[in-house]
């Protein structure tokens, strides 16, 4: 892999990426990995992997920011890592089966990772109507119905997030939200957050032994980063939600597109 020398740009890029995580919870795969490839002109699979373990940093310290604040449920968290965990290891089990440095392998991920972004970009700009519609069909889920969705949600999000480092934001929460209507946005966003530790620590380590980590720019990220999401997480409170959504949300179309194209 290449070394990249000292670029402001890396440390404000993961300043502002920190920053949205820390206010939304959602930017880590879905801004940064597209950052790395269009602006920085990082190979799509290297991309992925370093993304994954400036994500896990990343929200490491912002599961701590939430956990003192008592906004994560470990119980989620846990039901959601019994199924990424074992999701995760067997994607990583076939990717290294292949040859992800190779030409068909980037643009395989640059397809997939457009088609995730453009997913997680509908279902920031819907997600209360797909709430509204399942809620009405529904009502409240059964516990152990909710649980055992729960899981699969996990298993669902390992396989997405080892291949594109996208979906355990938005598409994670969206999905939390479907699963547990009465839970209270903060608390579904920090135990989203914190589910995203050990899945993007796991896919992350997979990639680095496939060799598809670049350590000097993941080091340049994170000096922005930490203090990123220390800040995002004070303004989530201060900072109208549905005006980051919309934002994020276009954002993500855009960039998605140009991916897809």
């Amino acid at each position: 892999m290449p070394f990249y020398h000292s670029n402001p740009l890396y440390p404000a890029s993961g300043f502002l990426v920190g920053l949205l995580v820390g206010m939304t919870g959602v930017g880590g795969g879905s801004l940064m990995t597209p950052l790395l490839i269009l602006l920085f002109g990082v190979h799509p699979v290297a991309a992925v992997g370093t993304d994954l373990l400036y994500a896990c940093v990343t929200k490491a310290v912002g599961t701590v920011l939430h956990g003192v604040n008592r906004t994560v449920d470990w119980r989620i968290t846990a039901r959601l890592a019994t199924g990424s965990v074992p999701a995760t290891a067997l994607t990583l089990l076939i990717l290294s089966q292949l040859d992800i440095h190779g030409s068909a392998a980037s643009r395989l991920v640059s397809l997939l990772l457009g088609i995730a972004l453009i997913v997680t970009a509908l279902s920031l700009i819907f997600r209360g109507r797909i709430i509204a519609l399942v809620y009405r069909r529904v009502g409240d889920m059964e516990p152990r119905r909710a649980a055992l969705l729960t899981v699969a949600t996990g298993a669902a999000l390992g396989v997405l997030v080892s291949v594109s480092s996208v979906g355990a934001g938005a598409l994670g929460i969206t999905a939390l939200l479907l699963l547990y209507p009465r839970y209270r946005m903060a608390r579904i966003v920090g135990s989203d957050i914190a589910h995203a530790v050990p899945l993007t620590l796991l896919a992350g380590l997979g990639h680095w032994f496939l060799g598809s980590v670049v350590w000097s720019l993941l080091g340049s990220l994170l000096m922005g980063s930490v203090p990123g999401i220390i800040l995002g997480s004070y303004l989530a409170a201060r900072v109208p939600d549905v005006v980051l959504r919309f934002v994020l949300a276009a954002t993500l179309l855009l960039v998605g597109s140009k991916l897809v194209v």
